[in-house]
């Protein structure tokens, strides 16, 4: 029971997290979108760099506490995003410039696409063996332990 309340928590927070990091990714890509003459790809791309780098430093302290390598747990987030990206960037492109789509459906269709399997990546590759492993973590155990023994 403990566990999976734990994991409900956990879920939640990069539920929260995410939803921050895309507000900075929708609020980016509405001013490059509006506000400059670039297609589609290239708002997109630069919304989805930011709000990845902000969703990173975020879950990996608060959401999955690692002491995980950040190069190492960056690289591996490189590699989730080496293959999501060019499918969300071309397949996105493709619904709004030949399709017709709507650029802001087409752009939450991709975030909740995102939001799903990065939280399924980053919970079974990329912090799998660190998750709970840092001062954060330890802190919050030993706060747990002096509240049973007492």
């Amino acid at each position: 029971m403990k566990n999976r309340k734990t994991e409900l928590i956990r879920a939640f927070k990069f539920l929260m997290f995410s939803i921050s990091a895309g507000v900075i990714e929708i609020v980016s890509f509405t001013l490059l979108n509006e506000l400059t003459p670039l297609s589609y790809w290239p708002c997109y791309l630069i919304a989805l760099i930011l709000s990845v780098l902000w969703n990173f430093t975020l879950n990996r302290t608060f959401t999955f506490r690692s002491v995980a390598s950040v190069p190492i747990a960056m690289l591996k987030v490189a590699l989730y995003y080496a293959v999501f990206t060019p499918i969300s960037t071309i397949l996105g492109d493709y619904l709004v410039e030949s399709l017709g789509w709507n650029e802001y459906i087409v752009t939450g269709l991709n975030m909740l696409v995102n939001l799903i399997t990065e939280y399924l990546y980053d919970t079974f590759v990329v912090f799998r063996k660190s998750i709970d492993t840092n001062d954060r973590a330890r802190k919050a155990r030993e706060k747990e332990e002096r509240r049973e023994n007492l």
